[in-house]
């Protein structure tokens, strides 16, 4: 006999809960509502109903695959960031609330230009980029990454929320790729910033996202070292340059900062009150 919906979530529950999952419960029922195509109200107000077969089989393994360490993003296949629901998968790094904090400054920043015109370097699933572009009807961006993988996702993430018109994606290396001629109103990046010793003792999840798009050299700043010497060429007069750090770097990288180039307007800190965001503006 097929398992009811409630029971079928009480059990998978339990298996993530012995498997170390947080939140057991509220994961199985996720994935539960994915495999049906249906939201989580729908599995509270259907407890009773059967599962077919077919469903029963794909809910288990799914469930397999989570309680192994998948994170439930790539298994669900989407993470919701700023208020948009954003496509995601193993080629991109999870959409985190933290980076929410690059979007809120950057609109900030940008809100009395008229044409604002933005470089989202590293963008992954393109979250900060098709975020800008959402909220500001009237802005551009261009959009890098060295990952095609992770460039063909932003670009159905640009389809998805109706900005793609506004959006050009581009293959480089950081800026290696761009125009040196093009000049941003400003520059938002994620960039990777988790040292050598620390991607030896990633969380299983994490170890699950792409290696290019967290590991930042032995201190974790390698590329930001490069993003601050490279960036300023491509920024207007008095362009801003917004880019996230990690735990406990925000010392170092304001150590790195040439004050000859830039100008440090802020160290913007995450809900945890951790330093997070830089903003700074060229010189």
């Amino acid at each position: 006999m097929n398992l009811s919906i409630g029971n079928a979530v009480l059990e998978s529950a339990q298996r993530l809960g012995e498997a170390a999952i947080a939140e057991p419960r509220r994961e199985a029922g996720s994935l539960l509502a994915h495999v049906l195509g249906r939201d989580r109200s729908f599995i509270i107000a259907h407890a009773n109903d059967q599962l077919t077969d077919e469903a029963s089989a794909a809910f288990g393994s799914l469930i397999d695959r989570r309680a192994a360490g998948e994170p439930l993003q790539y298994l669900t296949g989407h993470q919701e960031f700023f208020k948009l629901d954003f496509g995601v998968a193993p080629a991109v790094l999870i959409p985190r609330p933290e980076t929410e904090l690059v979007v809120e400054i950057a609109l900030e920043l940008l809100r009395d230009d008229p044409e604002p015109y933005i470089a989202d370097i590293g963008t992954g699933s393109g979250c900060i980029a098709i975020s800008i572009l959402h909220e500001l009807s009237v802005a551009r961006a261009v959009a890098t990454d060295i990952s095609p993988d992770a460039l063909q996702m932003a670009q159905r993430n640009a389809e998805r929320h109706g900005v793609a018109d506004r959006l050009a994606l581009l293959e480089s290396d950081c800026f290696s790729a761009l125009d040196t001629n093009r000049r941003f109103a400003l520059i938002a990046s994620n960039p990777p910033y988790v040292s050598d010793d620390q991607m030896t003792d990633l969380q299983r999840e994490v170890r699950h996202e792409p290696r290019a798009a967290l590991a930042g050299g032995p201190d974790g700043l390698s590329i930001i070292r490069r993003l601050l010497l490279e960036a300023r060429p491509f920024l207007r007069s008095s362009g801003h340059f917004v880019f996230e750090v990690g735990f406990e770097q925000s010392a170092a990288v304001e150590k790195l900062i040439d004050l000859r180039v830039w100008k440090l307007i802020e160290i913007g800190p995450d809900l945890q009150r951790i330093p997070r965001t830089f903003v700074l503006q060229g010189k």
